[in-house]
Protein backbone atom coordinates (compact mmCIF):
# COMPACT_ATOMS: atom_id res chain seq x y z
CA UNK A 1 0.00 0.00 0.00
CA UNK A 2 1.33 3.13 -1.15
CA UNK A 3 0.54 6.63 0.07
CA UNK A 4 -1.14 8.96 -2.57
CA UNK A 5 -0.53 12.17 -3.90
CA UNK A 6 -4.41 13.39 -3.86
CA UNK A 7 -4.34 13.36 -0.16
CA UNK A 8 -0.78 14.20 0.43
CA UNK A 9 -1.55 17.22 -0.90
CA UNK A 10 -4.70 17.84 -0.16
CA UNK A 11 -7.39 20.35 -1.47
CA UNK A 12 -7.64 22.88 1.54
CA UNK A 13 -5.79 25.65 -0.30
CA UNK A 14 -2.73 26.49 1.61
CA UNK A 15 -0.84 24.61 4.26
CA UNK A 16 -1.68 27.35 6.79
CA UNK A 17 -5.25 26.54 6.42
CA UNK A 18 -5.05 22.95 6.31
CA UNK A 19 -3.81 23.51 10.29
CA UNK A 20 -5.82 25.54 10.76
CA UNK A 21 -8.77 23.82 9.98
CA UNK A 22 -7.34 20.35 11.57
CA UNK A 23 -9.05 21.11 14.78
CA UNK A 24 -12.35 20.92 13.19
CA UNK A 25 -11.61 17.22 12.29
CA UNK A 26 -10.68 16.05 15.86
CA UNK A 27 -13.14 13.12 17.48
CA UNK A 28 -14.43 15.54 20.53
CA UNK A 29 -16.35 13.18 22.70
CA UNK A 30 -13.83 9.91 22.21
CA UNK A 31 -15.08 8.91 25.83
CA UNK A 32 -18.52 8.17 24.21
CA UNK A 33 -17.06 5.11 21.73
CA UNK A 34 -17.96 1.59 22.26
CA UNK A 35 -13.98 0.93 22.52
CA UNK A 36 -14.90 -2.72 21.28
CA UNK A 37 -17.47 -1.69 19.29
CA UNK A 38 -14.70 0.78 17.60
CA UNK A 39 -11.73 -1.95 17.75
CA UNK A 40 -14.02 -4.70 15.63
CA UNK A 41 -14.69 -1.96 13.09
CA UNK A 42 -11.20 -0.77 12.94
CA UNK A 43 -10.00 -4.09 12.21
CA UNK A 44 -12.50 -4.85 9.55
CA UNK A 45 -11.06 -2.32 7.39
CA UNK A 46 -7.98 -2.93 8.16
CA UNK A 47 -8.05 -6.28 6.64
CA UNK A 48 -8.47 -4.59 3.13
CA UNK A 49 -4.79 -2.87 3.48
CA UNK A 50 -3.13 -4.75 1.43
CA UNK A 51 -5.58 -3.75 -1.31
CA UNK A 52 -6.71 -0.07 -0.13
CA UNK A 53 -5.17 3.18 -0.83
CA UNK A 54 -4.20 4.47 2.81
CA UNK A 55 -6.44 7.26 2.24
CA UNK A 56 -9.30 5.61 1.63
CA UNK A 57 -8.50 3.34 5.13
CA UNK A 58 -7.71 6.34 7.21
CA UNK A 59 -11.00 8.08 6.12
CA UNK A 60 -13.28 5.22 6.80
CA UNK A 61 -11.76 4.88 10.24
CA UNK A 62 -12.23 8.48 10.80
CA UNK A 63 -16.19 8.13 9.58
CA UNK A 64 -16.25 5.23 12.01
CA UNK A 65 -14.87 7.33 14.69
CA UNK A 66 -16.79 9.92 14.31
CA UNK A 67 -20.45 8.04 13.91
CA UNK A 68 -19.45 5.93 16.84
CA UNK A 69 -18.94 8.84 19.19
CA UNK A 70 -22.29 9.96 17.98
CA UNK A 71 -24.53 6.76 17.38
CA UNK A 72 -24.78 3.73 20.39
CA UNK A 73 -24.22 0.25 18.47
CA UNK A 74 -27.51 -1.91 19.97
CA UNK A 75 -26.04 -5.02 22.40
CA UNK A 76 -28.49 -7.05 20.40
CA UNK A 77 -27.37 -5.70 17.05
CA UNK A 78 -23.34 -6.77 16.63
CA UNK A 79 -23.91 -7.05 13.24
CA UNK A 80 -23.93 -3.63 12.50
CA UNK A 81 -20.73 -2.74 13.31
CA UNK A 82 -19.68 -4.80 10.61
CA UNK A 83 -22.39 -2.96 8.14
CA UNK A 84 -20.65 0.18 9.89
CA UNK A 85 -17.44 -0.68 8.72
CA UNK A 86 -18.14 -1.38 5.18
CA UNK A 87 -20.37 1.73 4.36
CA UNK A 88 -17.70 3.68 5.78
CA UNK A 89 -15.47 1.81 3.16
CA UNK A 90 -17.93 2.35 0.56
CA UNK A 91 -18.14 5.99 1.25
CA UNK A 92 -14.37 6.39 1.36
CA UNK A 93 -14.05 4.75 -1.58
CA UNK A 94 -15.99 7.40 -3.23
CA UNK A 95 -14.09 9.98 -2.09
CA UNK A 96 -11.08 8.75 -4.46
CA UNK A 97 -12.31 8.44 -7.51
CA UNK A 98 -9.09 6.41 -8.49
CA UNK A 99 -10.01 3.78 -5.84
CA UNK A 100 -11.00 -0.08 -6.46
CA UNK A 101 -14.85 -0.43 -6.71
CA UNK A 102 -15.70 -1.96 -2.94
CA UNK A 103 -18.09 -3.92 -5.10
CA UNK A 104 -14.68 -5.93 -5.46
CA UNK A 105 -13.72 -5.95 -1.68
CA UNK A 106 -16.93 -7.24 -0.76
CA UNK A 107 -16.54 -10.44 -3.18
CA UNK A 108 -13.47 -11.14 -1.98
CA UNK A 109 -14.15 -11.06 1.61
CA UNK A 110 -17.49 -13.18 1.01
CA UNK A 111 -19.95 -10.47 3.05
CA UNK A 112 -23.44 -10.60 3.34
CA UNK A 113 -25.06 -7.51 3.01
CA UNK A 114 -26.31 -6.25 -0.14
CA UNK A 115 -25.94 -2.96 -1.91
CA UNK A 116 -29.46 -1.85 -1.28
CA UNK A 117 -28.35 -2.29 2.80
CA UNK A 118 -25.13 -0.69 2.57
CA UNK A 119 -26.49 2.49 1.17
CA UNK A 120 -29.32 2.55 3.80
CA UNK A 121 -26.71 2.89 6.36
CA UNK A 122 -24.31 5.04 3.87
CA UNK A 123 -27.10 7.18 4.29
CA UNK A 124 -26.93 6.85 8.29
CA UNK A 125 -23.87 7.75 8.13
CA UNK A 126 -23.76 10.92 6.27
CA UNK A 127 -26.84 12.07 8.59
CA UNK A 128 -24.78 11.66 11.67
CA UNK A 129 -21.63 13.39 10.02
CA UNK A 130 -23.70 15.98 9.05
CA UNK A 131 -22.69 15.14 5.33
CA UNK A 132 -19.24 16.68 6.02
CA UNK A 133 -17.34 13.81 4.44
CA UNK A 134 -13.60 15.66 3.56
CA UNK A 135 -11.78 14.94 6.65
CA UNK A 136 -8.23 15.76 7.72
CA UNK A 137 -6.44 13.05 8.66
CA UNK A 138 -2.60 12.15 9.47
CA UNK A 139 -1.92 11.64 5.67
CA UNK A 140 -3.05 14.98 4.93
CA UNK A 141 0.19 16.27 6.29
CA UNK A 142 2.90 13.83 5.76
CA UNK A 143 4.07 15.67 2.44
CA UNK A 144 4.57 18.57 4.65
CA UNK A 145 6.55 17.17 7.32
CA UNK A 146 8.54 14.86 4.63
CA UNK A 147 10.28 18.25 3.55
CA UNK A 148 11.55 18.68 6.73
CA UNK A 149 14.16 15.45 5.96
CA UNK A 150 16.24 16.62 3.76
CA UNK A 151 18.92 16.30 2.33
CA UNK A 152 17.55 12.85 1.81
CA UNK A 153 17.92 11.62 -1.41
CA UNK A 154 13.98 10.75 -2.85
CA UNK A 155 14.15 6.86 -2.75
CA UNK A 156 14.49 7.01 1.12
CA UNK A 157 12.08 9.47 1.27
CA UNK A 158 9.72 7.17 -0.47
CA UNK A 159 10.84 4.89 1.85
CA UNK A 160 10.43 6.79 5.14
CA UNK A 161 7.50 7.86 3.99
CA UNK A 162 6.30 4.16 3.19
CA UNK A 163 7.29 3.15 6.75
CA UNK A 164 5.38 6.28 8.31
CA UNK A 165 2.27 4.77 6.48
CA UNK A 166 2.32 1.54 7.94
CA UNK A 167 2.88 2.81 11.49
CA UNK A 168 0.00 5.61 11.11
CA UNK A 169 -1.84 2.30 9.60
CA UNK A 170 -0.93 -0.21 12.73
CA UNK A 171 -1.77 2.30 15.50
CA UNK A 172 -5.13 2.96 14.49
CA UNK A 173 -6.55 0.25 16.40
CA UNK A 174 -5.03 2.39 19.75
CA UNK A 175 -8.40 4.77 20.70
CA UNK A 176 -5.06 7.17 22.07
CA UNK A 177 -4.15 8.24 19.05
CA UNK A 178 -7.37 10.13 18.95
CA UNK A 179 -6.05 12.09 21.67
CA UNK A 180 -3.74 13.96 19.15
CA UNK A 181 -4.66 16.54 16.26
CA UNK A 182 -3.66 14.62 12.81
CA UNK A 183 -1.02 17.00 12.36
CA UNK A 184 0.72 15.90 15.54
CA UNK A 185 0.19 12.25 14.75
CA UNK A 186 1.18 12.55 11.00
CA UNK A 187 4.75 14.33 12.51
CA UNK A 188 5.35 11.61 15.22
CA UNK A 189 4.99 8.54 12.14
CA UNK A 190 7.36 10.40 10.48
CA UNK A 191 9.64 10.81 13.36
CA UNK A 192 9.39 7.51 14.35
CA UNK A 193 10.27 6.21 11.17
CA UNK A 194 13.83 8.49 10.89
CA UNK A 195 14.94 7.17 13.72
CA UNK A 196 15.42 3.89 12.42
CA UNK A 197 16.29 5.33 8.75
CA UNK A 198 18.51 8.45 9.67
CA UNK A 199 19.42 7.48 13.04
CA UNK A 200 22.26 10.27 12.89
CA UNK A 201 20.18 13.16 11.25
CA UNK A 202 17.38 11.94 13.62
CA UNK A 203 18.25 14.96 16.48
CA UNK A 204 18.01 17.57 13.57
CA UNK A 205 15.17 16.33 12.07
CA UNK A 206 13.20 15.90 15.43
CA UNK A 207 14.10 20.10 16.16
CA UNK A 208 13.68 20.61 12.91
CA UNK A 209 9.91 19.52 13.10
CA UNK A 210 9.54 20.61 16.35
CA UNK A 211 10.36 24.24 15.15
CA UNK A 212 7.37 24.45 12.60
CA UNK A 213 5.20 27.36 12.77
CA UNK A 214 2.45 25.76 12.39
CA UNK A 215 2.90 22.73 15.70
CA UNK A 216 1.85 24.34 18.32
CA UNK A 217 2.46 21.04 20.11
CA UNK A 218 6.51 21.00 20.49
CA UNK A 219 7.03 17.06 19.17
CA UNK A 220 10.11 16.56 21.61
CA UNK A 221 10.52 12.74 20.61
CA UNK A 222 12.13 11.85 23.83
CA UNK A 223 9.08 12.90 25.48
CA UNK A 224 6.57 12.71 23.68
CA UNK A 225 4.25 9.64 24.37
CA UNK A 226 2.82 9.44 21.06
CA UNK A 227 5.86 9.17 19.30
CA UNK A 228 6.82 6.35 21.67
CA UNK A 229 3.75 4.79 21.00
CA UNK A 230 4.47 4.95 16.87
CA UNK A 231 7.69 3.77 17.50
CA UNK A 232 6.58 0.47 19.49
CA UNK A 233 3.99 -0.45 16.63
CA UNK A 234 7.21 0.68 13.90
CA UNK A 235 9.03 -1.69 15.89
CA UNK A 236 6.35 -4.30 16.14
CA UNK A 237 5.89 -3.72 12.14
CA UNK A 238 9.03 -4.65 11.09
CA UNK A 239 9.19 -7.43 13.35
CA UNK A 240 6.31 -8.79 11.57
CA UNK A 241 7.83 -8.54 7.79
CA UNK A 242 11.38 -9.94 8.60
Amino acid sequence: MSSSDDEQQPRWGSISALFAAEADHIVSTVGAIDPSARRDAVSLVLQFDCNLDPFVACLAINYIDRYLSKREIPIEKPWIVRLLSISCLSLASKMKETCKPLADFLREKDFVFDAQTIRRMELLVLEALDWRMRSITPFSFLRFFTSFFSPAQPPLLQALQAQATQILLKTQNEMKVLEFKPSVVAASALLSAAYEFFPVQFPAFRSAVASCEFVNEVIAATNNPLFFLLFLFGSYHRQIIK
